[in-house]
């Protein structure tokens, strides 16, 4: 089976790692895979995955969160799906005008269309930010039902759409999926490097919606001590705000974006716990893999996360007033070493059950299946209005 992906591969994000983790997982099981990605000048960049056949499509902006395409865009993308013929197209949406005319340029062209709808949420509506994502929910809604089948994260997501008009047969529960070969627990000499007997870490975009703050504002108000150490993992627009105001205090170590994934996980496995305060999420790939890698986990409820840690695979924080919710917090995870490693041992048993990459692949090719069936059977019987 041929499968035209669309989606990105820079910036970093999660949208960048899901297309990756996916598209190599697919070609390891035979599958052609064609990559239509946005970029300004990348031909000379280094390719998402091996053994894929790119096309670029010109952007004028892209960022982590949303892209703006150039006015030839479209034109550009149905020129190369004519040429490369794909059985199916799977767009992993980048919050793009070009999202909205895709199911025409398919229907155009007689090709199934799968969709991953990744953007972060929460379903309580709780503060402003959460008010402003529920406008792209809304605003995707009526376009979202005109594609074949639309994959989600977690059973929430697949609520919330269904209240704004996307027909339930449409979505399909799809979590995100982790290598459980490469994150599991192992040895890492970082605790040395730091000179820390406890090692917190929290690793994501520095921006508001990821509510850092409140975690470095917890950090300083419960006074860790001089062997806990707090390894803050990622880049962002808020960096030169709170570092600069965050730095003067013991413990927290701002190691910046880590593009190395080696890296990344040598940090996870000599950490102990994993921090994530998110006002928004979608379901944290960053938190599934944490969990793979054995870590005591705490997140809010937003999104899918609490989904994720409900039962007792980690601890789950409400979104309003988390500073105070960890100022609690750390000093029990500092001091409780037994607790923290049976949370980890918990963490990695409920990645193991529901959030494998394997496992994704394997629902991902029963949808492909089931899309391509229904697809032949509506050209070999088609209705009435079409005749």
């Amino acid at each position: 089976m041929h499968i035209a992906w669309i989606g990105k591969k820079s910036p970093f994000c999660g949208n960048v790692t899901y297309g990756r983790e996916v598209t190599n997982a697919l070609l390891d099981r035979g599958y052609q895979v064609s990559f239509l990605h946005f970029a300004h000048d990348e031909t000379a960049a280094d390719p998402l995955c091996s053994g894929c056949q790119e096309v670029s499509l010109p952007c004028l902006y892209k960022s982590q969160v949303y892209t703006i395409p150039s006015p030839k865009a479209s034109k550009v993308l149905k020129q190369a799906l004519q040429q490369l013929r794909p059985d199916l197209v799977h767009a992993s949406l980048t919050l793009s005008p070009l999202d909205f005319l895709l199911p025409e340029i398919c229907e155009d062209l007689n090709l199934p269309l799968v969709a991953t709808f990744h953007p972060p949420f929460d379903g309580k509506r709780r503060n402003l930010k959460s008010g402003t994502q529920l406008v792209a929910y809304q605003l995707y809604a009526p376009f979202l039902a005109h594609y074949d089948r639309v994959i989600i994260f977690s059973q929430l997501q697949r609520d919330l759409l269904v209240r704004l008009g996307v027909p339930r047969h449409k979505l399909a529960v799809i979590p995100n999926g982790v290598d459980v070969l490469k994150y599991a627990p192992g040895t890492s000499n970082l605790k040395v490097r730091f000179d820390a007997q406890r090692l917190f870490v929290y690793q994501g975009r520095i921006a508001t919606e990821k509510n850092v703050e409140a975690l470095l504002k917890a950090w300083k108000q419960s006074e860790m001590g001089d062997r806990c150490k707090l390894l803050i993992v990622g880049n962002g627009p808020l960096v030169p705000t709170l570092r600069p105001f965050y730095d003067r205090y013991d413990g927290i170590l701002w190691l910046g974006f880590v593009a190395d994934e080696q890296q990344r996980i040598e940090i996870l496995q000599a950490a102990d716990v994993f921090i994530l305060p998110s006002l928004l999420e979608g379901l944290s790939l960053s938190l599934l893999e944490a969990m793979a890698c054995g870590l005591a986990c705490v997140a809010t409820d937003a999104g899918a996360d609490g989904e994720v840690l409900e039962g007792g695979a980690g601890i789950i924080l409400n979104t309003h007033r988390v500073t105070s919710q960890l100022n609690t917090l750390l000093p029990l995870l500092r001091d409780h070493t037994e607790w923290t490693t049976l949370l980890g041992q918990k963490a990695r048993a409920r990645v193991l059950e529901r959030y494998t990459l394997s496992g994704n692949i394997s629902q991902l090719e029963i949808l492909y299946k089931e899309v391509l069936k229904g697809t032949q059977a509506c050209v070999t019987h088609p209705s009435p209005s079409s005749l």
